[in-house]
């Protein structure tokens, strides 16, 4: 496979701007499946799949070595958990045919996977103990906070590198932040910051578990640390003015009733009277419905974590080609990923459930596109659908695009006019972040 890493225990990644620059990884250092091994030795985990219920068995017997209160767990710092890995895109050009796309750039959805992969490998080595040799934790994506892009294009053919380390820790869950960056000209530039959110579980993966506490040391660090916090109180905020449990505010309503005025087709019915249910479409303009695309995946043991569910970065892969391909068939020209952000892993997938995606165009504004992505599962036995996660993406087309009307006031799509809202919301978000 294709990283390589190199595990660094001199500095935090918020340091690590001034890497030495370097056209290739250090020969004999793992990849990226040495890497997934070793991940699987931690844990425990059976490479065979028809080996994976004695596997995870065995596992319980390392309840055992749970911590009962944080406190007994030794105290660690930004730096022990910092890891770097290079992606040899340059220096190893047998590589890159997995991660090429058809304009001839990186697959943005590999670059998930392998984020998705560091930042659980992050993890472990903040909670490692020295003296055993398998963790009893069970660590798991729970949420992709946000993924801010400075650069619309990576290039297939100049090595990247990734650096992360843990930034903030509560008590069963730790947030880490990462970098990406790829090499011109002797230098390597960034392309990307990421926050994700990681939770430690029991050896079964059934409650939470403590995680050793995090101290700051620098002012710079500690800086960090309390964005961290604010983070954890955004996230907060945020869920609880969701629209699915406040009423949206008077300056959405009136965004809402603005578009459905602006909608009305105002020709004379009847008795001179207007109906609600005769639309039409303002010019330049397509009806929400009208902007989605479907998908479906087969969940097969190939897509498994160390865990036996479905990989988290596969989620999130096929998310976002839906998404991208959404964008992409609703503005007419290619467009380019510029945040991901508010993923939540609602629910782990098994192996052999029917993944069931669908891509709507939420909101637009000029070259702008917000996607949303819904996934859900499909039990074919019980015949019952869950979701499992909700996707965001902010896409900028090559071209200005249509504007999304949502419709509005009852009949079949009251539906749309939330999601045109959230989607808006998100937006906002976005724009002050980058």
């Amino acid at each position: 496979s294709a990283c390589r890493l190199c595990i660094m225990r001199k500095l935090p990644s918020v340091l690590a701007r001034t890497l030495t620059s370097g056209t290739s990884a250090s020969p004999g250092l793992p990849d990226l499946s040495e890497v997934r091994s070793k991940l699987r030795d931690i844990v425990g985990a059976s490479t065979n799949w028809r080996d994976h219920v004695q596997a995870m068995q065995e596992r319980k017997a390392l309840h055992t070595l749970l911590a009962k209160r944080q406190e007994d767990l030794p105290p660690r710092r930004m730096k022990d958990s910092y890891l770097e890995v290079i992606l040899p895109l340059g220096s190893q050009p047998e590589i890159r045919e997995k991660y090429l796309n058809v304009h001839n750039s990186v697959r943005f959805g590999r670059i998930l996977e392998d984020l998705d992969s560091l930042g659980v490998l992050i993890c472990y080595t903040h909670t490692k103990q020295e003296m055993q040799q398998r963790s009893p934790l069970s660590i798991v994506t729970a949420l992709v906070d946000k993924i801010n892009l400075c650069q619309k294009i990576i290039y297939p053919d100049c090595d990247i590198k990734f650096t992360g380390n843990v930034s903030w820790v509560g008590k069963t869950s730790m947030e880490v932040k990462m970098h990406m960056l790829q090499l011109h000209d002797g230098d390597y530039s960034p392309v990307l910051d990421a926050t994700f959110v990681m939770v430690a579980r029991d050896p079964e993966n059934k409650r939470p578990a403590f995680v050793n506490p995090l101290i700051p040391e620098s002012p710079e660090e500690k800086e960090i640390f309390k964005q961290g916090e604010l983070n954890k109180l955004k996230r907060i905020e945020f869920s609880t003015a969701s629209l699915l449990k406040m009423a949206p505010t008077a300056e959405e309503r009136t965004i809402v009733h603005d578009i459905f005025l602006n909608t009305l087709d105002t020709r004379q019915e009847g008795e001179g009277t207007v109906s609600f249910r005769s639309r039409k479409l303002p010019p330049n303009s397509v009806w929400m419905e009208d902007a989605k695309l479907k998908g479906l995946e087969i969940c097969h043991p190939e897509e498994r974590n160390i865990f036996n569910r479905i990989f988290g970065g596969f989620l999130m892969r096929k998310a976002f080609e839906l998404g991208w391909a959404t964008a992409c068939s609703y503005g007419g020209s290619r467009p380019f990923i510029v945040s991901v952000d508010d993923i939540m892993f609602q629910k782990p997938v098994e192996v052999g459930s029917l993944l069931l995606l669908s891509g709507q165009v939420c909101y637009t504004e000029k070259n702008y596109i917000q996607i949303r992505v819904h996934s859900e599962v499909y039990n074919a036995t019980t015949r019952e659908h869950h979701t499992t996660n909700i996707f965001h993406f902010t896409f900028i087309s090559e071209n200005e695009v249509p504007q999304v009307v949502p419709k509005t006031y009852g009949g079949k799509y009251p539906i749309n006019s939330m999601l045109y809202l959230d989607g808006k919301r998100h937006f906002t978000a976005v724009m002050k972040e980058i």
